[in-house]
């Protein structure tokens, strides 16, 4: 890839596989690992199209398959990739950069309803790529699809930063903004947010 992410596979090369481990764990242990998928769903028509992007190990991209949606998942680890092909078949999980994102190149034309960017993801993509990110995310969607975004507001990438790279992005626009991925309401201290960003119709 080239874009350096903030992941720490590059100061601890174990870092993925403790990652992995952690969510079957979690799994085993009946967690409740679909809370991002349960809003995303709510969200969205029946059977639509969704880009899980920064998938990870496929937690989201997987529920939101359960739920009847056709899910196309991307992340620059090819560990965390690799787990999600073993862990959750079905859905389309593919190694790729964010800021770099071309899926018509990788086979995958179609435009997606909605696309989800959970985990904090914003807050590990390589430093100054955000505005891309987005972008290009942005650029998969339809007309009038819908961009979930969540990430702990100090985590690095503040808020207001996030914003402005909205508000950069041609096209893009913010709708609701929440405090959790179950809606309780936003508030100025909370230290996580989950943004409901809308591509412009055409």
């Amino acid at each position: 890839m080239g874009n350096p992410t903030r992941w720490k596979t590059e100061t601890d090369p174990e870092h993925s596989q403790w990652y992995i481990d952690r969510f079957r764990r979690l799994a085993a242990e009946g967690a409740d690992l679909a809370g991002e998928a349960r809003l995303v769903d709510a969200m969205v028509a029946p059977r639509s199209r969704i880009l899980d992007a920064g998938a990870g190990t496929g937690r989201v991209g997987a529920e939101l398959a359960a739920r009847g949606h056709t899910v196309v998942g991307v992340d620059a680890d090819p560990k965390l990739v690799e787990a999600a092909r073993a862990d959750h078949p079905g859905p389309t999980w593919l190694v790729g950069d964010l800021a770099e994102l071309d899926l018509p190149a990788a086979g995958e034309p179609e435009p997606f309803d909605a696309a989800v960017c959970a985990g904090n993801v914003m807050t590990f993509v390589a430093p100054g790529t955000e505005q891309r990110v987005l972008a290009h995310v942005a650029a998969h969607l339809r007309p009038d699809g819908l961009l979930v975004v969540g990430f702990g507001t100090d985590r690095g990438y503040r808020l207001d930063h996030f914003d402005a790279d909205v508000a950069a992005t041609a096209g893009l626009r913010t709708e609701h903004r929440f405090a959790t991925w179950d809606l309780r309401p936003w508030h100025d201290e909370a230290t996580f947010a989950v943004t409901v960003l809308r591509r412009a119709p055409e």
